[in-house]
């Protein structure tokens, strides 16, 4: 799928860029990055994924996302830190550590691999200060649910001492498997909170995407006020399509976005749609006057 490919290929950028990146000094904090807009109404902290406006340099997202109130940039990889430190703006979902959305932590053929890219990466996004490192299960390839989970826990234990000890957060997304990932493990909340508890560290979380879960299990609010302990990041979406979270889709984002405020969350939440419209820019600041309640 058009949108799988392109994120796809941003991350295999980012891993081959990563390596040679030596640790950046530290970042603005939230508060420091607050300041560029007044208008926020503050209860949602917004950020935006880089790769659903990769029409634009990162440098000129940055500036239009700091003149709509946005204070981070999602899925940025260590090579491009310094642009997003020159604006003021977070990394607010830090990658590069992957191997791929496909082969993840659920195999233990890709164990030592992880371990090691994720060590580097720990210490490269404490040493900048930030916050958010991404992982991801993997796909099943025959592989039964709770076998995957087990080899899962255990690779991942490896890296939670470091990962504790820098303040860094490891966090799994959930993906939808019916109609962009096609056979990935994480594909339901209930796993990935039973992961969560396997692994037993307050440094491993999930990323609740939005889109992904509505697709392939729906009851979005019931579903997020129930597991708001295990959740530490949020992408948006709109249903079907993967386009603009307005009225031409079918779920209602202020209502969730009032929810999730409701269960004490003070992360961040980073829309994730690829834009249609002809003003794309339009479209992002649409939707963070949708999300800001």
């Amino acid at each position: 799928m058009k949108n799988s490919s392109n994120r796809r290929s941003v991350i295999k950028n980012i891993i081959t860029g990563s390596v040679a990146v030596a640790s950046a000094p530290l970042i603005p904090t939230l508060a420091s990055c607050a300041t560029v807009s007044t208008s926020m109404k503050g209860n949602i902290n917004h950020s935006v994924c880089r790769w659903c406006f990769d029409g634009l340099s990162l440098d000129e997202l940055c500036v239009e996302a700091k003149k709509i109130g946005i204070t981070g940039i999602d899925l940025v990889g260590p090579k491009d830190w310094p642009i997003l430190k020159k604006h003021g703006l977070m990394s607010t979902m830090c990658n590069g550590a992957e191997i791929s959305l496909v082969k993840g932590w659920n195999d233990p053929q890709y164990h030592e691999t992880l371990i090691k890219n994720y060590t580097q990466h720990i210490n490269l996004v404490a040493d900048a200060g930030y916050k958010n490192l991404i992982c991801f299960s993997g796909n099943r390839n025959g592989m039964d649910d709770a076998t995957g989970l087990k080899n899962a826990a255990e690779g991942l234990k490896k890296i939670m001492p470091l990962a504790e000890k820098r303040g860094v957060v490891i966090i799994m997304e959930l993906f939808n498997s019916k109609v962009d990932h096609k056979d990935y493990m994480c594909d339901n909340t209930t796993w990935g909170v039973d992961l969560c508890k396997a692994v037993g560290s307050e440094n491993f979380k999930l990323l609740y995407d939005i889109y992904h879960m509505q697709i392939n299990e729906g009851d979005v609010i019931r579903t997020l006020t129930k597991h708001a302990p295990y959740i530490a990041h949020y992408h948006t979406a709109g249903v079907p399509g993967r386009h603009e979270i307005d009225e031409t889709q079918e779920l209602y984002y202020p209502a969730i976005m009032k929810a999730i405020v409701a269960t004490g969350y003070k992360g961040y939440v980073a829309q994730e749609f690829i834009p249609v419209a002809k003003e794309k820019i339009g479209s992002l600041k649409k939707a963070i006057e949708i999300c800001d309640i």
